[in-house]
């Protein structure tokens, strides 16, 4: 029997031959950046791979999505927090976090926002607690596309030049690369508790 998370690996690559890809990758992209759980990375992946000449407009359209969905999650905090915005923060168990990233705000708000939007930490804390110190939005907004085009980008890059060896890897090395996102994923909330 096919494993469950290879079976996921093959729908997401169907996206790839819908016309609503492109879609779906903008709509993840946007909600990750606010509430969402699931990075984009993995359906940008894996319609790069489907379609390596096309990883840079997917990379387009993943920070495109990603910047407004960060912008969306600056509007919850600056708007919103009292009733969604501290809903998303206890959701995830992230509190203290979120304390210590005001603080990062106090100290160099366009520093915090790159790094949050380049590395594995939940990027949503960061964009609600922008709003909710009432950074500077074009601060805010320029950090978000410097970080998020540089790392949407840079896969774009990697699929471009070596989609085909890549896939391939992707494909036998499946159980081992999802344990390895995993452990990155909840290395990114495990850093957010360690700031706080």
């Amino acid at each position: 029997m096919k494993n469950p998370l290879k079976r996921l690996y093959d729908w997401v690559l169907s996206w790839a031959g819908s016309p609503f890809g492109g879609w779906a990758l903008f709509g993840i992209a946007f909600a990750e950046s606010s509430f969402f759980p699931i990075p984009p990375d993995v359906l940008l992946i894996a319609l790069g791979l489907s379609v390596p000449t096309k990883s840079f407009r997917y990379a387009l359209i993943c920070s495109l999505g990603s910047v407004l969905g960060g912008s969306f999650g600056y509007l919850i905090g600056l708007v919103f927090y009292d009733s969604i915005g501290h809903y998303i923060i206890n959701f995830y168990g992230i509190q203290e976090g979120f304390e210590r990233v005001r603080l990062l705000y106090q100290q160099n708000a366009f520093l915090a926002v790159a790094i949050a939007g380049f590395t594995p930490i939940p990027y949503k804390v960061f964009t609600i607690a922008a709003g909710f110190c009432r950074i500077d939005f074009l601060v805010f907004v320029i950090a978000s596309v410097v970080s998020r085009s540089a790392r949407f980008f840079i896969v774009a890059v990697i699929i471009y030049f070596w989609g085909a060896r890549a896939k391939r890897f992707i494909d036998r090395y499946f159980n081992i690369l999802t344990i390895i996102f995993a452990a990155l994923l909840i290395l990114g909330f495990v850093m957010i508790k360690w700031l706080g």
